[in-house]
Parts: C-alpha cells; structure tokens; sequence
C-alpha cells in the first residue's frame, strides 16, 4: 500500500480530495508505532467496554497529534493551565458541584510547582480525582477551597 498524499506542513492527509488530520510528522517512528499499537488496542476494546476504551482512544489520537495539534511553543502553557483547571474539577466534584457555597482555587504555592514541573520536565501533570469529602479537600495543601 502506497502512503497518501500529504500537505505540505505534512499536518494533514489527502484521501480522495479530503483532507484527514495526519500523525504529527515530529514523532519518532519507534514511538509513532507504540501508539498507534495502543490506539488500535483501544479502538477493539470500544466494542466491549465503551466506557474505559473511549478516554484510552482520546488519549492515543492526542499522542499522536491527530487532536488538540498546538505549536510546540503553547504546548507547556496549555499543559500548566490543563494541569490546574483539571485539578480545580476535582475539587468541585468532590464538592457534589456546589461552586456557590465556597470557591475553588489553586494555590499560588501550587502554581509555582506546577510552573516548575512544566520548565523542568516539558510537561504537566493533572490532577488525580480528589476524594468526596471534606477530609480530603481539606488535607490538600497546594490546592485549596475556601469559603467566600
């Protein structure tokens, strides 16, 4: 099988005069495959656990550049940002949503670790699902939710 024809910043496929969203071009081939292995794998599993297999197809075609494409100089912002609006959801989840009672925040000593992860290491970590009880809101320290 031949490969398709692609656009000239090779961001894109051409299929029958349409264009697809191609893999991004910077991925080492090694890794592309890796993916691609994981974006299939999820794709078999959709068929019987919908549910688990969807975020895992998501997660694959991001990987691979086939969604949420951003120019490698946003790339370390939008993950900063995505890290801590991700882990301000969690704490309004664990809240049952109520967003009118207390206001939901990340700390500013939060931010900085977070603003050092993404400098150090290129990227950012989001937030882990925070218990439903006040405990564990309460027993966050870089991540805080405090009445107006």
């Amino acid at each position: 099988m031949s490969e398709p024809e692609r656009t000239p910043d090779g961001r894109y496929i051409v299929v029958n005069g349409r264009r697809w969203r191609a893999s991004d071009p910077g991925i080492p081939p090694k890794l592309r495959q890796e993916l691609v292995d994981e974006l299939m794998a999820a794709r078999r599993l959709v068929r019987t656990d919908a549910e688990h297999a969807r975020p895992r197809v998501q997660a694959a075609k991001i990987a691979l550049g086939e969604r949420g494409y951003l120019p490698a100089s946003s790339r370390r912002c939008v993950g900063a940002a995505l890290a801590m609006y991700s882990r301000i959801l969690c704490l309004i989840e664990a809240a049952d949503y109520d967003v009118f009672s207390t206001r939901h925040r990340v700390s500013a000593a939060r931010k900085s670790a977070i603003a050092g992860a993404v400098v150090v290491t290129g990227r950012a970590r989001t937030a882990a699902p925070v218990a439903p009880s006040s405990s564990a809101v309460a027993n966050e320290p870089a991540v805080t939710s405090s009445a107006s």
